[in-house]
């Protein structure tokens, strides 16, 4: 492996440490619950904290990251998220949580953001679109590990330390990066530093960011609905313990394997539209399976449903790191455009479980729930024919 490939599985694992600081909340919400009086309701306002700074912020703090350098982002980014989370470790109150979970959420940010630019600076063109499949694969990782490790970690050594433990891994994975990563180069910062409106107006009047950005708040709407509630539905159905955790962080694992297959088949020369299709197909044939009627009394065909959804949907946000890359107005855009991405992304996190939850309460159950599934496949799969036919022109 050459030196430059090698730094760029450097930014994917920071990405991952990134990820972890987001999945780490949610299997310690009994124990803040016991301890510090969590409710129900302030247990939500805690998971969503992270998405409202995507959703509100994200293209401006791209922005940011693409003036201040990316390395620089990075590095600050990763000793933000060391900082929040160990002063999380000492919170005493809901109300210092959610300021602390929001700072980690702007940390977030300036690890992910400029990712994508920071790994085709370091990789030649020709295994750029492996690299951005890998990198699409973080946020599931980190999701799964946490999802994982928690349940183990955190009855022995408290919600405390396991807030400790990720401060000191960012701590570390800063060093690392500031170490191995080569600095940013003089020119980038120096042009990042100045005419910051209108980089954000090159970004928002090209059509490509906008393409990608709504395509990614298609997929992601509709992955968090149905992985998010796996939970409550098996409860529902009697799957309790271990063998719940297991199913759950298993939906969100399979969902690597997609990302990772997405940049294989791009590097071999498939087209974007023809893996988005694929992964939009898949999705829309997968949540039927997983909810309708039909499957009712088949607990194993639903499962296989959802790792088919979870799974081989890994291919969307793979591909679609590509062409954010891609058709990113300029160099200098890369990052306020993955920013927009997601901004678009968060959005559609932000809207789509209620809305899966609001047409299965007044259906009451879960098997309508394939009626916004799959029309989230077919506006997505119609907003990636004209991403493809944008790449297509614009011969990039």
């Amino acid at each position: 492996m050459n030196p430059s490939k090698s730094t760029a599985w450097l930014i994917v694992l920071a990405g991952g440490v990134a990820a972890l600081q987001v999945g780490k909340l949610p299997p310690a919400l009994p124990a803040l619950q016991a301890e510090l009086g969590l409710t129900l309701v302030q247990s939500g306002f805690l998971l969503s904290t992270v998405q409202v700074a995507g959703l509100s912020l994200a293209v401006f703090m791209g922005l940011l990251a693409d003036g201040m350098g990316l390395k620089r982002s990075m590095v600050r980014g990763l000793c933000l998220l060391a900082l929040a989370s160990g002063l999380g470790g000492w919170a005493t109150t809901i109300e210092a949580l959610l300021v602390l979970r929001a700072l980690e959420g702007l940390g977030f940010l300036l690890v992910a953001l400029p990712a994508p630019a920071l790994i085709r600076r370091l990789v030649p063109p020709a295994q750029l679109p492996g690299m951005l499949g890998v990198w699409g694969a973080y946020m599931p990782t980190g999701t799964a590990l946490a999802l994982f490790l928690g349940p183990v970690f955190i009855p022995v050594w408290g919600w405390g330390a396991w807030w400790w433990l990720f401060a000191a891994v960012s701590l570390a994975m800063a060093l690392w990066l500031y170490r191995l990563v080569p600095a940013d180069p003089v020119a980038d910062v120096a042009q990042g530093g100045q005419g910051a409106w209108t980089r954000l107006r090159l970004t928002l009047s090209a059509p490509g960011p906008w393409w990608v950005a709504l395509t990614f708040g298609m997929y992601s709407g509709q992955w968090l609905a149905v992985v998010g509630f796996l939970p409550s539905i098996y409860a529902a159905a009697g799957v309790s313990g271990a063998l719940l955790g297991v199913l759950t962080a298993l939906a969100a694992a399979v969902n690597m394997a997609g990302n990772m297959a997405s940049g294989r088949l791009l590097q071999r020369g498939w087209a974007p539209r023809s893996t988005l299709w694929l992964g939009f197909g898949a999705m829309a044939m997968g949540s039927t399976l997983a909810f309708a009627s039909f499957t009712e009394g088949a607990p194993w065909l639903r499962f296989a449903g959802v790792l088919l959804f979870s799974g081989m949907g890994g291919l969307v946000p793979g591909t679609l790191f590509s062409l954010a890359v891609r058709l990113a107005p300029g160099e200098q855009q890369v990052a306020t455009t993955v920013g927009w991405v997601q901004q678009m992304s968060a959005l559609g996190q932000f809207v789509g479980p209620p809305v899966v939850a609001a047409v299965a309460a007044r259906a009451g159950g879960w098997q309508f729930t394939p009626l916004v599934t799959v029309g989230c496949c077919v506006v997505g799969a119609g907003l990636a024919w004209l991403a493809a036919r944008l790449l297509t022109r614009q011969g990039v």
